[in-house]
């Protein structure tokens, strides 16, 4: 295990070293003057602009441009929107807050009813109810995210009138946004109508959430289907049912943690389609997270968000990969004696 978690982290460090280097080489890739690109202090505040201009190295050569600019990124000085003329960190702090919510919430709602069906349809395998929900599952991932998020919102919020359309609160709670998260900001600020403000939050975050875990849920029901399959076909399955063990013990015991084994594994990439999707559903619902945050920068050309904002989610993607590669082979150590017979 300490090879392994050896091996994990160096892979972890160089993969983080190449992903600062590339977001360093955006400044000069940008368009425009790499100062400002890095720094968001235009040339016509002359002042400024030259202590920048000194401060990150910019009269040396290229590599030492780069350990001042990794001196910057470590002290969480990543520059200024052009935009806005808010500190870069500090906004991304509270926006990943605000992302980190919505994906976990709609990652916990996906995961227990995802392998619930997964595991149900194996076990009904080529019945009517595997059928049923094969094709459910099979809709529901072809359905782009982002005209399931209009429809959900033309029926639910337009149509019916249950749920709000955008936003994370109504505004006339005035909540200090504190970690971003607007269910943990509530809690931290103890409004006086806390009991309204969390159900006006909740209601806020509910449609949203629901749309986000619709495409992890239909991938988790074919995922834990499939390897949910290939486990009832093993010999150790054969062997637990000939010692008179009960269908309900060999079930629980036996076959659901050794699916979980491929599960686990998958998650990783699943992360990265809910990341991608997430970026989606912010610009859709008028949620103040990464995402809307990076794409409205994009398209207003603000270089300095762009290089924090993609800095921050391919971290984000690569750390919980590593972290999932780890508990993967910490639970199953099966695993790491594979990959030491394969090296």
């Amino acid at each position: 295990m300490r090879i392994y978690v050896l091996r994990q982290l160096a892979l972890l460090i160089i993969t983080l070293f190449l992903l600062t280097v590339f977001a360093f080489c955006l400044s000069y890739w940008f368009p425009g003057n790499p100062v400002t690109n890095s720094s968001g202090i235009f040339t016509d505040d002359t002042l400024r602009y030259t202590e920048a201009f000194e401060a990150r190295g910019f009269d040396h050569n290229i590599l030492v441009q780069y350990w001042f600019y990794l001196e910057h990124l470590f002290r969480g000085d990543w520059g200024i929107s052009l935009l806005d003329a808010d500190p870069v960190f500090e906004q991304l702090k509270l926006r990943f807050g605000a992302t980190l919510e919505i994906a976990l919430l709609a990652m916990l709602l996906a995961i227990i009813p995802g392998i619930a069906f997964g595991v149900l349809a194996a076990l009904n395998f080529r019945k009517p109810i595997d059928h049923i929900i094969l094709s459910i599952s099979l809709s529901g991932y072809s359905i782009p995210v982002f005209w399931f998020a209009q429809i959900a919102i033309l029926v639910v919020a337009v149509h019916w009138g249950v749920l709000p359309i955008a936003g994370q609160i109504n505004p006339l709670f005035h909540i200090e946004p504190l970690t971003g998260s607007i269910l943990l900001d509530i809690f931290i600020t103890q409004p006086e109508n806390i009991e309204l403000a969390l159900r006006s939050a909740i209601r806020h975050i509910m449609l949203p959430v629901l749309v986000l875990s619709v495409m992890p849920m239909m991938l988790l029901i074919r995922l834990t289907r499939s390897s949910m399959l290939d486990v009832l076909d093993k010999n150790y399955i054969t062997s637990a049912y000939a010692k008179g063990l009960s269908t309900r013990r060999v079930i629980a015991s036996h076959a659901i943690p050794n699916t979980m084994q491929n599960v686990i594994r998958e998650l990783g990439s699943m992360l990265s389609l809910l990341i991608t999707n997430t970026m989606i559903i912010e610009v859709i619902f008028s949620w103040p997270g990464i995402g809307s945050w990076l794409i409205r920068s994009i398209y207003e050309r603000d270089y300095p968000v762009i290089q924090g904002g993609l800095l921050m989610i391919a971290a984000l993607i690569l750390c919980v990969h590593v972290g999932l590669n780890l508990i993967h082979s910490w639970r199953y150590p099966q695993v790491r004696k594979d990959l030491n017979a394969a090296s």
